[in-house]
């Protein structure tokens, strides 16, 4: 064999062997991403999930359920529009998801896992519980 066939094949191997692992990274990110779901927690649990941890708290409820009460710093983007904005909701930290009752919050969890965000939390019972509970609340 020449000295330029042996180059060629050494080149074409690489190739093939680097396109292998990027196949294989692609493999692993896809099965990350099925692997993930989301963590029900009581109005309890994730009051302590604020308290211990940075957590983005995202309101799923329309304007005017917010404008009513709503966890302090939270974030408000109705279900209905989330995922025209999910650009607005950061990917590098824990994600708090609540609504009046648990239903939307639901929802909206499985749109966040659906865009490949794997550290989401739904308020299962919602801002109903939060509430009842007495935890402190704007509005």
């Amino acid at each position: 064999m020449s000295k330029n066939t042996i180059v060629v094949l050494i080149c074409v191997l690489g190739t093939l062997a680097l396109g292998g692992c990027v196949q294989q990274e692609d493999d692993n990110t896809a099965s990350q991403l099925e692997n993930c779901e989301y963590s029900d927690v009581s109005a309890e649990e994730a009051l302590n999930l604020i308290e211990e941890q940075d957590v983005f708290i995202l309101d799923v409820r329309t304007r005017s359920e917010y404008d009513a009460g709503h966890l302090e710093d939270s974030y408000l983007i109705p279900v209905s529009e989330l995922k025209n904005r999910l650009d607005e909701v950061p990917r590098d930290t824990a994600i708090l998801v609540y609504c009046r009752s648990g239903r939307r919050s639901v929802t909206a969890s499985n749109i966040l896992l659906d865009a490949g965000y794997c550290d989401v939390y739904n308020m299962e019972a919602g801002f109903n519980e939060w509430r009842s509970a007495g935890y402190p609340y704007m509005g």
